[in-house]
């Protein structure tokens, strides 16, 4: 059953995922166009309503991105935000010029109309009609009005911060209602979403998992799928969508290279094997290639090397197992929207039809398997829920990213089974503890390294020189950008305490407080 959508043409900004975000916030469809995409190709999808993004061009610039002028005779409602108001304002016959001041940051947005219970202007409907904090960030500004417009809001420097032409469904705003520093940005999307466009909100986790289903089995038809699980989120629930969907024409392969954390692979086991409440996995090949991979990578230290064996190791015993399975025709993989949406930008994203999942690390296209992407049409955050609705485990669906090359990056230097076990050991406390102490949840990633350097320490009386633990800990909400995360001083301070006293070979403890940039999140 379709879903209403809106379209959202990009033209450049920075902020494309988060309005697409705060759309589906609302239990909206919406996809991500790039700005010069064919009228056919928008019409196709019979949009409820389009907005225009903002971008950093001019549309005056030589080569500025402008949509086909045939976008406005479809009789759809558009909102154009920041340079899509511009472009809207060029293109309708109105007048755009470089402002004497570059308008950047906090605004006061006053509405230009009287305001009574309700506006008669439905985008701003419901806006502090003494003013609201708005978020800027042009350089051109509207100062002529097309034909049948209206000013609806001003700023002190900016007469046309919204405009409407209530007869044709047009609006357009100069600030960034998408953004947090938008104290109603939520509240103008919500207008276009309903009052406007007159959405239903049909877009939840329980109609995907229905019509995901549906599409599977008729892609699928009675072929067989193989999927690569790894046991972070998107794998796993890529598992459990195809479980229901075909049931044994499924098959899993879980690679235990020995670099995982302390735990992984029983726990695969418990999730995806037993039958229970969580449902379960028909077909699970956990392979045992510890040695093999240990083998490949003795007297190994260089990051990049350790990155790009593993890949090349992955490859060949993932391909090796899947060779055994007999109609195996389709790959399933969980790419996620994000990807999606870089591989079509206009702007500079590299060209990639295939996400390398990230245990994986590039399977070779000579497989000759296709290629079945269930969540492709999903964000992180919707992922979980469906897991959760698929009922998937807590600690499956929240759990913390894991790098591809697992433990390998984060035991700086040579990696041996010994070095393995501590720092196995200290990850484990480490997670156990924030668990317990209700941090995980509000933390983005933590985990444990294992550093290159032994230092003097006393123990019983009695002299050491062991190993050093740095615990990292990061907060984030896409993992671009990172600060590290205030952990209580009591809870570090016991987490250290454990990972001295209970794991032989380390006698120190220190904490990352390094953001992201300048430092990465993992430290290879």
């Amino acid at each position: 059953m379709p879903h209403q959508t809106i379209v959202i043409l990009d033209f450049g900004s920075q902020y494309n995922q988060l309005i697409a975000r705060k759309v589906r916030s609302q239990n909206v469809f919406c996809q991500i166009l790039p700005f010069n995409a064919s009228i056919e190709k928008i019409k196709s999808l019979n949009p409820k309503g389009i907005i225009f993004t903002g971008g950093p061009a001019s549309v005056y610039q030589k080569g500025a991105p402008l949509p086909d002028p045939e976008i406005f005779n479809l009789g759809t409602p558009i909102l154009g935000i920041c340079y899509g108001l511009q472009v809207m304002g060029k293109i309708l016959g109105g007048k755009v010029l470089g402002s004497k001041q570059r308008e950047y940051g906090r605004a006061t947005l006053r509405v230009l109309y009287d305001v009574g219970a309700r506006c008669n202007v439905p985008l701003l409907d419901g806006f502090d009609p003494n003013g609201s904090t708005v978020w800027m960030s042009h350089g051109d500004v509207v100062s002529g009005l097309p034909p049948g417009f209206t000013a609806i809001g001003r700023t002190e420097n900016s007469s046309h911060a919204a405009i409407a032409d209530l007869q044709r469904n047009f609006y357009g705003v100069q600030f960034h209602p998408e953004v947090a520093h938008t104290k109603q940005g939520d509240l103008v999307l919500k207008n276009f979403l309903s009052s406007i466009c007159r959405c239903q909100g049909d877009w939840t986790p329980k109609n995907f998992i229905h019509d995901s289903i549906e599409r599977i089995q008729e892609t699928v038809g009675q072929e067989h799928v193989v999927l690569g699980l790894s046991g972070g989120v998107d794998s796993s629930v890529v598992a459990a969508l195809l479980s229901k969907a075909i049931g044994k024409r499924l098959t899993c392969i879980f690679v235990d290279t020995g670099l995982l954390r302390k735990g992984e692979t029983e726990q695969i086991r418990k999730t995806f094997v037993n039958v229970g409440a969580h449902g379960h996995v028909p077909l699970l090949r956990i392979l045992d290639a510890q040695k093999r991979f240990l083998k490949r990578l003795a007297g190994v230290s260089d990051p990049e090397k350790k990155r790009k064996i593993i890949g090349r190791e992955f490859i060949a015993v993932f391909e090796e197992e899947a060779k055994k399975i007999k109609n195996a025709v389709f790959l399933a993989q969980g790419t996620l929207y994000p990807d999606v949406i870089e591989s079509q930008s206009s702007f500079g994203g590299p060209s990639a039809t295939i996400k390398s999942h990230h245990n994986v690390g590039g399977l070779p296209k000579k497989m000759k398997l296709k290629l079945l992407e269930p969540l492709r049409e999903l964000f992180k955050d919707e992922v979980r829920e469906v897991g959760r609705q698929l009922g998937l485990p807590e600690e499956t669906v929240g759990r913390h990213p894991f790098p591809g090359p697992g433990l390998a990056v984060r035991i700086l230097g040579t990696i041996t089974e010994q070095k393995l076990k501590i720092l196995q050991e200290a990850d484990s406390i480490y997670i156990e503890e924030i668990r317990r102490a209700g941090e995980y949840d509000k933390i983005w990633q933590a985990f444990a390294v294992l550093l290159p350097v032994k230092s003097v320490g006393v123990m019983g009386d009695e002299r050491t020189y062991e190993n050093t633990i740095a615990l990292r800990a990061v907060t984030s909400t896409d993992g671009m950008t990172a600060d590290w995360a205030r952990i209580p001083d009591e809870l570090l301070a016991r987490i250290s305490n454990r990972i001295i006293n209970e794991v032989k070979g380390v006698n120190r403890v220190v904490y990352d407080i390094s953001s992201k940039p300048p430092a990465t999140i993992e430290w290879e």
